[in-house]
């Protein structure tokens, strides 16, 4: 099978017009040809979107270009999806992990705390080394700061809804993007 060349999308203009480029960015996505990629160009690194592509079954690579600009290019990954049972977003392969090197307990904790806690475990952990918490809730606030640091995660909700236990793999960048 022969992959399509990537869709380019440049939204450094509309940026600069103080136009917001999300549905654009959607727009561009659905209209992709199965296979095919997208080449994003932004002024910035859109951390965000990662997790919304990751979501809709797209592996990202970015790099910083000459002036500035960042090119992202998104390609739909080969069976997408996290495993059965793992909130959307959790990384694919999170089965194939090593076993945690730490296990924090973070229940009955308040906001921000499990956060802090998780990031600065993270920090003395080595590349590749997987980190198990276990929460109250989902913490939604965490996964954006984890994809900056280049983390990858996979979580769920025990079986009984009481808890929600996320797994996070240190990525080699380990400190903050």
């Amino acid at each position: 099978m022969t992959i399509p060349e990537p869709l380019e999308l440049d939204v450094r203009t509309p940026l600069a017009r103080g136009e917001e480029p999300f549905s654009a960015i959607m727009a561009a996505v659905d209209s992709l040809l199965p296979g095919q990629p997208l080449r994003l160009i932004t002024p910035f690194r859109p951390v965000p979107l990662f997790g919304v592509m990751a979501n809709r079954g797209f592996g990202a690579s970015d790099r910083l270009l000459q002036g500035g600009a960042w090119e992202v290019t998104f390609t739909p990954v080969v069976g997408a999806g996290p495993e059965a049972g793992l909130t959307p977003g959790s990384a694919a392969g999170a089965a194939l992990w090593p076993d945690p090197a730490r296990t924090l307990d973070l229940t009955g904790l308040m906001p921000p705390e499990p956060m802090v806690r998780i990031l600065e475990t993270l920090e003395a952990m080595a590349a590749g080394e997987v980190l198990f918490a276990l929460l109250d809730r989902e913490p939604m606030f965490l996964f954006p700061e984890l994809a900056m640091r280049h983390h990858e995660w996979a979580g769920n909700f025990a079986a009984d809804g009481a808890s929600y236990r996320l797994m996070v793999r240190r990525g080699d960048g380990g400190g903050r993007g």
